[in-house]
């Protein structure tokens, strides 16, 4: 295992369950599109990937209708979606342990930057990132690869093998194996075990005490 120095953590279902706010909202996206989806349980599919992937990939929306859905999104999830969201225990306890042990920690999220930071603050973690790299509302950047890719030019002077991502969809690892860095995924998410081992995750754990024995 290598000695690493930067961890980079997913936001939505890493550090945080954020099921109530994002179905919710898909929810209500949908029924301004005239979709009517009453169970949230069956748009659990769409935590964790960018919002441009998941309308077109589940509802075969077309560019124009995506960008739609999305605003229509941001309107719930700015007023009510993103404190519908609990942190996971133990959360707390692990940043600051890996802060005392001086890593460098990184949020790397496909959820717009300007949310991301707020959600953060909302739990009082955000002292214990370094860095917060989240999509741009114009819909730029969205893709893990490229916000992971962001994060490692931010810090050039560092080798691949300082870093590491935490996540636990197929879309965490499948970024981190496109940089050419180390991953765990975590089943405690919304991911399965067989989703992150058949995407090449480095390692897999069960809890967040698991990760943190790691």
């Amino acid at each position: 295992m290598s000695d690493y120095k930067i961890i980079l953590f997913d936001l939505d279902s890493t550090l945080s369950d954020p099921k109530i706010g994002i179905t919710k909202s898909v929810q209500y996206a949908l029924e301004k599109m005239n979709i009517v989806e009453p169970n949230i349980d069956k748009l659990e599919c769409f935590i964790g990937p960018p919002l441009q992937v998941s309308f077109g990939e589940y509802y075969n929306f077309d560019g124009e209708n995506t960008q739609k859905a999305i605003d229509f999104y941001r309107q719930r999830f700015k007023e009510k979606g993103m404190h519908e969201n609990e942190l996971y225990t133990d959360i707390p306890q692990l940043l600051k342990s890996l802060k005392e042990q001086q890593y460098t920690l990184v949020v790397a999220t496909s959820k717009p930057t300007v949310f991301s930071e707020q959600i953060l603050k909302y739990f009082n973690i955000e002292q214990y990132f370094d860095l917060i790299v989240g999509s741009n509302l114009d819909g730029t950047i969205t893709t893990k690869t490229e916000i992971i890719q962001y994060i490692l030019d931010k810090y050039n002077e560092h080798k691949l093998d300082d870093f590491i991502m935490i996540g636990d969809r197929k879309h965490d690892i499948i970024g981190a194996n496109n940089n050419g860095i180390d991953s765990i995924g975590v089943t405690y998410g919304y991911g399965s075990y067989e989703e992150l081992n058949s995407s090449n995750s480095s390692y897999i754990v069960n809890s967040v005490i698991e990760l943190k024995k790691f």
